[in-house]
């Protein structure tokens, strides 16, 4: 057994020992001052009512309610219970959100590749703020499976994400361009020459299938290239584009991210111009039960419908 579950096992003991529907009862007591009003507002009987406290008595060491002419009055002990348990039931009735109120804060987690984060995010963030203030949004990094286990709302990637249970809308177009520093000394002819062999390149190590049909596709064009530098991280890539005579690849949106603060270019490249790169929305279809996000998922749409 982990920490996790030695910490948490005496919780879960705990919690199986109260009748959590007990709690509601005490609630209605204490905010009503009465175990008449307590009864009509939950429709049961008084009787019921008072069974119930006695058996919170029994529970906690303490009598909560005191009689105080026609009705009663709650202990310093019940007070403090009171404050605890209508935040956890105000947490519980927001995470529920049946009904989906607009008012009610509430998280929606998008999945994407760092990269893309950087470049999508900021559009993505101010789309939803628009049509709900009260959103807060979480960037995750994209996973198998993360849809189909309900792990993020919505998933933005450059790879196929296939289930009967997954709607996808693509939401650009991208190309492949090759990248390198501004003033590198041979650019204009490295792949204009017969032996591109001779020229060191970067390559992007991505978790799991991420972008594989896309490295397939540049392997076929370019096989046999010397990798000199590679790394996780498109950030360190960029930076040894700039600092080097190393030539890296790169989709073009995020090559104009990066180009002026780097000193980067692109380099004339005919083969590239046969590696296309779409950008998905994918989400699950039982979403357009959940009114929220069903709107949130129609807001990015309209975002990059615009040129």
């Amino acid at each position: 057994m982990d920490r996790y579950e030695k910490n948490h096992h005496p919780t879960f003991k705990a919690l199986r020992n109260i009748d959590l529907n007990l709690l509601t009862i005490f609630e209605a007591v204490y905010i009503h001052k009465g175990i008449v009003n307590a009864a009509k507002v939950l429709n049961l009987t008084p009787s019921a009512i008072s069974q119930s406290i006695q058996k919170l008595r029994s529970t906690f060491p303490d009598p909560l309610f005191i009689r105080k002419g026609q009705g009663v009055t709650p202990t310093a002990y019940a007070a403090h219970l009171h404050e605890y348990i209508s935040q956890g039931f105000e947490s519980i009735l927001c995470a529920l959100d049946i009904n989906n109120n607009y008012e009610k804060e509430r998280i929606i987690t998008v999945a994407c590749s760092p990269t893309s984060g950087a470049l999508l995010m900021p559009r993505i963030y101010s789309a939803i703020q628009k049509v709900n203030p009260k959103l807060s949004v979480r960037n995750v990094p994209v996973a198998e499976r993360q849809l189909s286990q309900f792990q993020a709302d919505i998933a933005i990637d450059n790879r196929h994400h296939h289930g009967p249970g997954i709607n996808s809308h693509k939401l650009f177009d991208d190309r492949l361009v090759a990248v390198c520093r501004h003033d590198h000394p041979n650019a204009e002819s490295i792949f204009s020459a017969n032996d591109i062999h001779g020229v060191n390149y970067t390559f992007l190590i991505m978790q799991e299938e991420l972008l594989a049909d896309t490295r397939q596709l540049i392997n076929e064009l370019l096989p046999n290239r010397q990798i000199t530098f590679s790394s996780y991280n498109l950030l360190a890539i960029v930076s040894m584009l700039s600092t080097s005579e190393l030539i890296g690849f790169m989709p073009y949106k995020i090559f104009e991210m990066f180009s002026h603060q780097f000193g980067l270019k692109t380099v004339e490249c005919e083969r590239l111009s046969a590696i296309p790169l779409g950008t998905t929305m994918h989400f699950n279809k039982l979403s357009s039960r959940d009114a929220i996000l069903q709107e949130v998922i129609d807001a990015i749409i309209h975002e990059f419908e615009k040129v």
